[in-house]
């Protein structure tokens, strides 16, 4: 078992879904129709996934591992270290971890801009020592 941390924001949303599960320290999170984990064949019906697919607005062929992708995609945005997405993940080897670690222009600006702020401060800071701009 792993313990993953989720964002405040989810954990109302997860609190409600786990009302129509069994609860309990080891509860699922998806059940199939006798509270057991669903099999692979019937999972989408089961969960209802296609309907779950509608609700939240995500593409006909969004897969759920696409979930575990976006997911990890998200944290390594947010500036989680490759040691940190592996701890996450479960994972082993730097190799999986680095998948997750795409490039992109939104985080490229947001780079550049953190330089910008950095260049700033630290001509500001010798403004202030009366050492003049670097």
């Amino acid at each position: 078992m792993r313990i993953v941390t989720i964002p405040t924001v989810l954990a109302d949303e997860l609190r409600e879904h786990l009302t129509r599960v069994p609860s309990g320290p080891d509860s699922l999170v998806f059940t199939g129709e006798r509270g057991a984990t669903p099999r692979r064949g019937n999972w989408r019906a089961n969960v209802g996934w296609t309907d779950a697919l509608v609700a939240a607005g995500l593409p006909k062929g969004f897969h759920f591992h696409d979930l575990r992708h976006t997911g990890n995609h998200l944290v390594a945005q947010s500036g989680a270290s490759t040691r940190e997405l592996m701890h996450r993940m479960g994972h082993s080897t730097m190799r999986a971890a680095l998948i997750y670690q795409h490039a992109t222009e939104s985080r490229s600006r947001e780079l550049a801009d953190r330089l910008d702020a950095l260049v700033i401060a630290h001509r500001e800071e010798a403004k202030l020592a009366g050492n003049g701009d670097p």
